[in-house]
C-alpha cells in the first residue's frame, strides 16, 4: 500500500518549515491552513474478494463522487463534476460486462437503481478520442455513509489496532470529503482511492504504521506559484517521505495541466424559470463573458447530467434562431438514443448527459463587472413519473447542477502527459481534443435566486446545496379512486344511453322493418330490365 497526502495552501498561508516536526515515522505541526488530498494505492492482494472479481473482468473502472454542498477548490485540483455518483466503465475485450458490477455498487454505495451495465449504463463516444471509457452510469448520492460503513467492515478489520491504528479514523473522516475518486485499469493493476477535503485550518499529525514496513507514505505541503507557460501549473513547498526523511525537502516544479482555475469572481448560478410546468427552463446566470485567454480560441460550455425523469430535445435545439434567442450556440453531444415519449418508469437506463456550447451576448466591452453579467436558458422536458401516495399530486425531483467551463485550444506543439494531479474520465473531457485547456467557473447555490433575477428560482439551494429542485405533478393514488369511480360511471352511462337509443329505434320500426323496401327496389330493377 502506498499513501500520498498533499496539503494545498494559498500563498498567503504558506507555512514556515521551522514549525514542521519531522521524525523517521511521523510529521506534525500545531496549525496548518490548507486543502487536503489523500491518495491511497492498493494492490490486488489487499482488496476484498468481491471487488477483485469485478476488477478482474474490467479493462478500466473509474468511480467519481461529488458532494452537493458548495465547496472551494484549490489548484491544481480544480476540475469539477455535477453532484452525485458517476461510474465510467470499460469491460475486458471479448468478455462482456461484469455481472457483479451493479451488485457491488449497491453494496458499497447503497440502494442504487442499477440492474446490469447493459441495461442501466449508457454508451460514450469512444471513436473520437482513446481516453474515454465505453459506458457511463449516474445516480444521485447525497453522502458517503454507506461507503464508509463498507470500508469499516471490509477494510479496517484486516488491519488491527496494532498494525494500522489510523484506518478507522481515516475512514470515518471520508464523511467530510467533498469529492471521492476510485480508479482501476489493467495497465497499473492497482486500485487508487483519492479524496479531496476543502480548505480548513487544522493540526497536522501523521505517522507511518510501525508494523507495516512495506507501506510508503509521502507528505507534501505545496502552494501555487506563477507558471512560466500558459499551459502549465507551478507548485512550490516541501516534501517528505516518512521513514526516509528526517526533515522536509524544499521543492519547486511545473507541469502541463489541462484543468485551470479562474478568479473567484467568475461564478454562475443555475435555477428554473417559474412557473416550471412539464417543460421547465433552466436558466444560467453567469458573472462574466470575458474568455480567460485573449490569444487563443475559447468557447464557454455547459455539461448537464440529467436523471431519466428529465431530458433535452436535440431536435428543438437544431434551430439557429431559437438557439440565439436563448444565448446558446450549439449542442455538441447528447446521450444516444433518448426516447422523447417514454414515461420515466418504463426506462432502465440512468438518464442522459448533454454538452452545450453557450453564446455570450455580443456588446461593447463594459467598464464594470455588472455589465459583464449575462444569462443563458436551456429548455428541458419532464417525463411522466410513477403515481404516488401522500404527495398531494406532486413529486419532488432534484436535478444536479451543471458544470460550466471555458474550453481553449493550447499551442500546436503542446503535450499533456499524466501529471501527479491529473483528473481524467470526467464525462466531458473525452468529448474534446487532447490539446484542450479547461477553465472552470465556480458554482454558487441558488439560495436567493428568486428575489434577484425576477421570476427565476432554484427550488433548492437550502444549506448551499448544488441542486435545482422541481415539484412535478403526478397521479395521487389517495385521490385517484374518485377518478376511477367517475370514469366507470361515465362509461356505464354512455353504454346505457347507446343501448336505450337502439331499443328506441327497434320499438318504432320493429325488427326487419327495412325488408319491404328492399323487395320494392328489386321489383323496380326487374321492370327496368324488361323494358
Amino acid at each position: 500500500m502506498r499513501q500520498r497526502i498533499t496539503f494545498l495552501q494559498d500563498p498567503a498561508d504558506s507555512i514556515d518549515p521551522s514549525k514542521l516536526t519531522v521524525t523517521s515515522t511521523s510529521i506534525s505541526t500545531p496549525e496548518l491552513t490548507a486543502a487536503r488530498e489523500e491518495r491511497i494505492t492498493f494492490g490486488f492482494d489487499e482488496l476484498p474478494q468481491e471487488l477483485y472479481k469485478v476488477l478482474k473482468a474490467s479493462h478500466e473502472l473509474h468511480i467519481r463522487w461529488a458532494g452537493e454542498k458548495v465547496f472551494e477548490t484549490r489548484a491544481p485540483l480544480v476540475a469539477r463534476l455535477s453532484p452525485g455518483l458517476h461510474v465510467f466503465y470499460t469491460p475486458l475485450r471479448n468478455e462482456g460486462s461484469s455481472e457483479f458490477l451493479c451488485p457491488l455498487l449497491k453494496k458499497v454505495f447503497g440502494d442504487l437503481d442499477c440492474i446490469t451495465p447493459e441495461k442501466s449504463f449508457t454508451t460514450l463516444p469512444r471513436d473520437r478520442f482513446s481516453h474515454s471509457s465505453a459506458s457511463q452510469f449516474y445516480s444521485p448520492l447525497p453522502n458517503l455513509l454507506d461507503f464508509t460503513s463498507y470500508l469499516t467492515h471490509k477494510l479496517c478489520p484486516s488491519r488491527s489496532a496494532t498494525t494500522d491504528p489510523t484506518c478507522l479514523p481515516r475512514v470515518q473522516a471520508l464523511s467530510s470529503a467533498s469529492t471521492l475518486e476510485i480508479d482501476f485499469d489493467t495497465i497499473s493493476h492497482a486500485l487508487t482511492l483519492t479524496a479531496y477535503f476543502p480548505p480548513s485550518t487544522q493540526s497536522l499529525s501523521l505517522s507511518k504504521p510501525v508494523l507495516a514496513p512495506s507501506s510508503r507514505m509521502e507528505i507534501g505541503i505545496l502552494s501555487v506559484e506563477k507558471p512560466k507557460e500558459v499551459e502549465e501549473l507551478s507548485l512550490g513547498g516541501f516534501l517528505a517521505v516518512l521513514g526516509e526523511n528526517t526533515k522536509p525537502s524544499p521543492t519547486l516544479f511545473s507541469f502541463p495541466a489541462r484543468h485551470h482555475p479562474l478568479p473567484l469572481s467568475q461564478t454562475f448560478v443555475s435555477g428554473f424559470v417559474h412557473p416550471t410546468g412539464l417543460h421547465p427552463t433552466l436558466q444560467l446566470n453567469i458573472t462574466s463573458k470575458t474568455p480567460p485567454l485573449d490569444d487563443r480560441a475559447c468557447s464557454i460550455h455547459a455539461h448537464l447530467t440529467l436523471p431519466r425523469a428529465i431530458f433535452v430535445d436535440k431536435y428543438q435545439l437544431s434551430d439557429p434562431l431559437f438557439l440565439a434567442s436563448k444565448n446558446l450556440a450549439k449542442i455538441h453531444y447528447i446521450t444516444s438514443p433518448v426516447d422523447l415519449e417514454a414515461p420515466a418508469y418504463t426506462l432502465s437506463s440512468w438518464g442522459s448527459s448533454v454538452l452545450l456550447e453557450l453564446a455570450p451576448p455580443t456588446s461593447p466591452k463594459p467598464s464594470t463587472n455588472q455589465g459583464q453579467q449575462w444569462t443563458s436558458q436551456i429548455p428541458l422536458h419532464l417525463r411522466y413519473l410513477p403515481p404516488s401516495t401522500n404527495t398531494s399530486g406532486l413529486s419532488h425531483l432534484d436535478i444536479p447542477y451543471p458544470i460550466l467551463f471555458w474550453a481553449c485550444t493550447a499551442d500546436e506543439g503542446s503535450k499533456f502527459p499524466i501529471n501527479p494531479f491529473d483528473r481524467v474520465n470526467l464525462g466531458y473531457d473525452g468529448l474534446f481534443g487532447p490539446r484542450t485547456l479547461f477553465y472552470h467557473l465556480s458554482p454558487t447555490a441558488p439560495a436567493s435566486l428568486s428575489s434577484s433575477t425576477g421570476g427565476v428560482g432554484g427550488g433548492g439551494g437550502e444549506g448551499g446545496r448544488l441542486v435545482n429542485s422541481l415539484e412535478v405533478p403526478v397521479l395521487d393514488l389517495d385521490r385517484s379512486r374518485y377518478v376511477e369511480v367517475g370514469t366507470a360511471v361515465g362509461v356505464l352511462l354512455g353504454f346505457a344511453w347507446v343501448c336505450w337509443c337502439l331499443v328506441g329505434v327497434w320499438g318504432r320500426s320493429g325488427y326487419g322493418s327495412g325488408s319491404g323496401s328492399g323487395r320494392e327496389i328489386k321489383e323496380k330493377e326487374k321492370e327496368y330490365k324488361m323494358k
